[in-house]
């Protein structure tokens, strides 16, 4: 956009320019260039300049010796004790979890998930202290774990409808109706 005046003349060339043939001619042949050795099988006075930084070791000599923190030293040795601790206590864990008889009152989150929905339709102590027997647990430990732990169970009463796909339930807590002994 604009008038031809606010634009760049164009500049043409004014020597006719060179053919392939020109710069083969110009260049010298690779024989007679002095050759520069690319590697050594020795180390000369050129790699030994070549490897020397004189930033670097400027910089090395600011930072000085070299101080060694032995009480360091001794917090690593701890944690090497440490690690060995932790690993024998993995190993005492693997072995019991290894024995043929499980161990009392120690359940997998499955297992847990199991036993506490099946608790919710027990009826009386007995059928409590049967179940708590086949989970290899004493029913007043699951007592006790029941009143802090449960599974959700849905209120059918409060089920709420949202088109087609969304279902809303209300979780409650659900504990088994026992029948008292006389």
């Amino acid at each position: 956009m604009g008038s031809a005046s606010s634009k760049v003349a164009r500049k043409l060339p004014r020597e006719k320019p060179r053919g392939p043939t020109d710069l083969r001619a110009t260049t010298e042949p690779a024989r007679l260039r002095p050759e520069r050795p690319l590697a050594s099988e020795s180390k000369n006075e050129a790699i030994e300049n070549d490897a020397k930084d004189p930033h670097f070791m400027e910089k090395l000599s600011q930072l000085g010796p070299v101080r060694v923190d032995h009480h360091c030293m001794q917090t690593v040795r701890a944690t090497r004790s440490d690690v060995q601790t932790m690993y024998r206590s993995r190993m005492r864990s693997e072995a019991e979890a290894a024995r043929a008889q499980p161990t009392k009152n120690c359940l997998l989150v499955s297992s847990l998930t199991e036993l506490l929905e099946a608790r919710k339709s027990v009826t009386d102590r007995a059928e409590l202290e049967t179940l708590a027997t086949r989970y290899h647990m004493d029913a007043t430990k699951l007592e006790q774990l029941a009143r802090a732990v449960n599974t959700p169970s849905m209120d059918k009463r409060m089920v709420v409808r949202h088109g087609e796909e969304s279902v809303t339930m209300m979780a409650r807590w659900v504990d088994p109706v026992l029948k008292h002994a006389k």
